[in-house]
């Protein structure tokens, strides 16, 4: 546990349940059994995966599957480790080398979804009647989505092996030269989550300093993220083009299951919403501030009439669990499990990774959540959201290894529905008139950040991988996409200094995972549409809402959301997500404070 002032004691997370540590017995053995039980199962079922039975497949699927979780454990823990220091480079060398032997023993299992999707479908679908195989259908299924983009084995082997000293490598440079900045401001040398946060502060001129500041730092790494940010955009082009996808987003929709058609119908509809959103509510906010027009470094300012409280961690939380109890008791008990066990890393630390995630590890372990909390509102509802992920990812657990995951537009849903329980719980206690616009306010922004912002970035990524194809791309001309798209998203209300030109280049999700962003907007728009059905009393909803989230990864978009008659296939769906942000701009525009 660690203690900081007003906030009580933040807890630290302790990743025994894992391994004991670096050195440990138990992690040197289970590399070593591991890659004994790979070699084993290549020798076994290697060139005879479709002359098996459907008996056989299955008993080597649950073989893999025992495999592959234990490597998922190891890479979750050094994975975890890293995070909280990535800056020390001892833990950055056995983050590598974990890494590095995953990779090297997971070669050795490569073979086996390039076979099975190399069974004919007939043949298949008659080796399915066996109940056994029958079991994994949903894992079968999502395999073999990818067997029009696969490559021949030597060649999928080549692109798995080199990984580690291509794409891996540039992620990693990344990781490090952001956990490495400092940020000058008033005498102290700053981390970035710690100058991001000033970007909230009370005072004008604080927010002004810090915003400058962070920009002309970031300016003075451009050459590193520039050629960093080419060549992940070449390395995309290039095996996209071997592996045949339409559009450098088409393989992270296919890994999302969803159509290119849906995601588009996404993107669009919230593009066309720009005006009725965030147009909108920065001209009320820039109103509100005594202005035409807010500074960019204004756009996350707390409003003149805001609560400003520091909420200590103790009350974050019951203030969490008490609203997920409110809608489901069993959603709050397995809540409460991340407080009652050391399963969340919340202070702030030098070094640590910046921002917040919930990391699922494996279905034999549990989840670890990590934070950088600060006391804000927004770190509530940040606490919320990362808990939606804990829960959801505790509850999908049961479905085994390899179909807990949820694709990535799904994944989001427990999180920002989590989060919208904890907002309105929250402001069914805030009657007075300007707390109540403040808190309204915070949401909203929320929510453009998260949909409209989300758009905008995947809009940024699209544009850059368009150019990338042409030719390198300079630091100057990607500042001047990302000004061109962040002016379009936000509106004429926002003005922007020279030094905004650089912000794109501490976004970890486009070098982590291009397009991940849009999923922000479909989960957001999804739990939207979801939570009108809520407050339309369902008597069902919450039994059919439990059901969605134990599916995990074995159910898609459309099976899921059948059951709340919704569909995202259509445009309305869309719609009736953005409206609900509308219409809490709608309620800001009357309370006009």
């Amino acid at each position: 546990m660690a203690m900081k002032d007003s906030l009580g004691v933040l807890p630290e997370w302790d990743l025994s349940d894992l391994y004991s540590g670096r050195d440990s017995k138990e992690l040197a053995r289970d590399i070593e059994n591991s890659s004994k039980a790979a070699k084993a199962f290549e020798q076994t079922y290697k060139h005879k995966v479709g002359t098996l039975s459907g008996t056989e497949l299955a008993s080597a699927i649950e073989e893999f599957e025992r495999i592959d979780e234990k490597l998922s454990a190891i890479l979750s823990f050094a994975g975890l480790v890293h995070a909280g220091n990535v800056s020390d480079p001892d833990i950055g060398r056995f983050y590598q080398t974990s890494q590095e032997k995953v990779n090297e023993i997971s070669s050795f299992l490569l073979f086996f979804t390039l076979e099975i999707n190399q069974i004919d479908d007939n043949a298949l679908d008659e080796l399915m009647q066996t109940d056994e195989l029958e079991h994994y259908h949903p894992w079968l299924r999502d395999v073999r989505a990818m067997r029009p983009y696969q490559l021949d084995d030597k060649l999928e082997e080549l692109l798995h092996e080199k990984s580690m000293s291509g794409r891996t490598a540039w992620i990693r440079l990344f990781d490090q030269t952001i956990a490495e900045m400092r940020f000058p401001f008033r005498g102290r040398r700053m981390t970035e989550t710690e100058i991001l946060n000033l970007f909230s502060d009370p005072a004008a001129e604080v927010r002004k300093e810090a915003a400058e500041c962070f920009g002309s730092v970031l300016g003075e790494n451009a050459k590193t993220f520039a050629l960093i940010t080419n060549t992940l955009a070449k390395d995309k082009e290039i095996e996209n083009r071997w592996r045949g996808f339409a559009r450098p987003i088409s393989a992270r929709n296919l890994s999302n299951f969803v159509e290119d058609e849906v995601v588009d119908a996404l993107l669009e509809a919230v593009r066309s919403a720009y005006p009725r959103l965030s147009h909108r509510y920065y001209a009320l906010k820039a109103k509100w501030f005594g202005s035409e027009q807010l500074d960019y470094w204004d756009r996350n300012a707390p409003l003149p009439h805001s609560d400003n409280r520091i909420i200590a961690w103790d009350d974050a939380k019951q203030t969490i669990i008490d609203a997920y109890g409110e809608f489901s008791p069993r959603l709050a008990k397995v809540g409460q499990r991340f407080f009652d066990n050391d399963w969340i890393d919340a202070p702030v630390r030098q070094g640590k990774a910046s921002g917040a995630f919930a990391h699922p590890t494996v279905p034999s372990v549990h989840p670890y959540l990590l934070l950088n909390y600060q006391g804000k509102v927004r770190d509530v509802m940040t606490l919320a959201h990362e808990l939606g992920h804990g829960v959801h990812q505790v509850l999908a657990a049961e479905q085994g290894h390899l179909m807990a995951d949820t694709p990535l537009t799904l994944a989001e849903t427990a999180s920002v529905f989590g989060e919208m329980l904890a907002f309105k719980s929250m402001l069914k206690t805030t009657q007075n008139p300007a707390e109540r616009c403040a808190m309204i306010a915070s949401k909203v922004e929320d929510m453009l950040n998260t949909v409209v912002r989300q758009t905008a970035f995947c809009e940024f990524e699209k544009n850059i991988h368009a150019e990338r194809k042409i030719g390198e791309i300079t630091p100057d001309r990607i500042g001047d996409i990302w000004l061109s798209g962040q002016e379009e998203s936000l509106g004429p209300a926002l003005k922007f200094s020279p030094v905004y030109k650089n912000y794109w280049m501490y976004i970890p999700h486009f070098i982590h995972s291009p397009f991940y962003v849009y999923a922000y907007a479909f989960g957001d728009c999804l739990v939207n549409s979801l939570y009108s059905v809520y407050e339309a009393a369902d008597p069902h909803f919450v039994d059919k809402y439990l059901h969605l989230l134990c599916a995990g990864g074995t159910l898609r978009h459309k099976e899921l959301l059948a059951p709340f008659d919704l569909n995202a296939a259509d445009p309305d769906f869309w719609n009736r997500g953005l409206s609900v942000i509308e219409g809490l701009i709608d309620e800001l525009e009357i309370l006009d404070l």
